[in-house]
């Protein structure tokens, strides 16, 4: 399956011109397995994630791959342990969108992992609302959901246009070689370190600091 064009992520790019720091994660971790489990995001410790968005490619599966990528087997099963059922959701560029004939790579994935995945026609960061759509009727907010990807152009993008929050993974099972993920590494770099007294930082959810009277159940 030969991806399309990704027109959401051109579109969008143009976004950090004004404001770089939508490109910036709430949270890093190199790989999947070193996740720490449950979510917490260190400057808002009121902070309750409920709803995990789950890239594919080079996060929890091998590129081109429609399973958990064999090493990280315990941190896939501590993760649907703590965020049950339609808690957790795979947004995927190839599978599930129109790329995806008759959507059967979703279906295989999901079988694979018993983990939904999202059907959208707009690739990332465009489809931000069906995520909110779906995690709505989890009674989810934006707030209460974590983007978990290894793309700042298009997964940490969609997580602050979502109002919500970003984990990068930033090297995933491979470090890639490819153009664009070597370009979202340096500008990162760029942007953390160019302003040592300010640096620039990604946009914090609304009501972030509310604290939560519900867990998940």
């Amino acid at each position: 399956m030969a991806p399309s064009f990704n027109l959401s992520a051109t579109l969008n790019v143009s976004r950090l011109l004004y404001n770089p720091g939508l490109c910036l994660p709430h949270i890093t971790f190199k790989s999947f397995d070193q996740l720490i489990l449950p979510f917490q995001i260190p400057a808002h410790p009121n902070v309750r994630i409920k709803g995990i968005v789950l890239d594919k490619d080079n996060c929890f599966a091998k590129d081109h791959d429609d399973k958990v990528w064999p090493a990280y087997e315990s941190t896939w099963s501590k993760l649907k342990s703590i965020y049950p059922g339609e808690h957790v959701l795979i947004v995927s560029n190839s599978a599930g969108t129109d790329d995806d004939t008759n959507h059967t790579q979703a279906k295989t994935l999901e079988e694979n992992t018993g983990v939904s995945v999202l059907r959208h026609s707009v690739k990332k960061p465009g489809c931000s609302d069906e995520i909110k759509q779906y995690f709505a009727r989890q009674n989810i907010n934006p707030n209460e959901i974590i983007v978990v990807g290894d793309r700042l152009f298009t997964d940490m993008v969609m997580a602050n246009m979502m109002g919500s929050w970003g984990c990068w993974i930033s090297e995933g099972v491979q470090l890639s070689n490819k153009m664009f993920p070597k370009l979202e590494r340096d500008l990162y770099s760029r942007l953390v370190s160019s302003r040592t007294d300010n640096p620039w930082s990604p946009p914090t959810p609304k009501n972030a600091d509310e604290p939560f009277a519900k867990d998940i159940t």
